[in-house]
């Protein structure tokens, strides 16, 4: 099966346990963590991760569950695959 891969990007306010909320997301999820960034830039916070979602079908489910951190925690997370973020983005 080939591997099917997604790029979840954050941004926000710098706070505690962004980082750990996220990675809780993808890893109770079964997701792999291929590739990350991050940094902050005085009190924002950016990361962008490369992940493996090919155990998952369809990528509704873990983006609401991303919403309900966002809203908490008043951040801005996307989750799509990977050849729609490049087509997207292309230059």
């Amino acid at each position: 099966m080939k591997q099917r891969r997604a790029v979840v990007s954050v941004v926000g306010k710098d706070q505690v346990g962004i980082i750990a909320k996220v990675t809780t997301i993808l890893s109770d999820n079964q997701v792999n963590i291929l590739d990350i960034s991050q940094t902050i830039l005085q009190d924002f916070f950016t990361m962008m991760m490369i992940v493996d979602v090919t155990s998952i079908e369809n990528l509704d489910g873990l983006q609401a569950k991303f919403d309900d951190i966002s809203e908490e925690l008043g951040l801005k997370i996307n989750v799509q695959l990977d050849e729609i973020f490049k087509a997207m983005h292309r230059v």
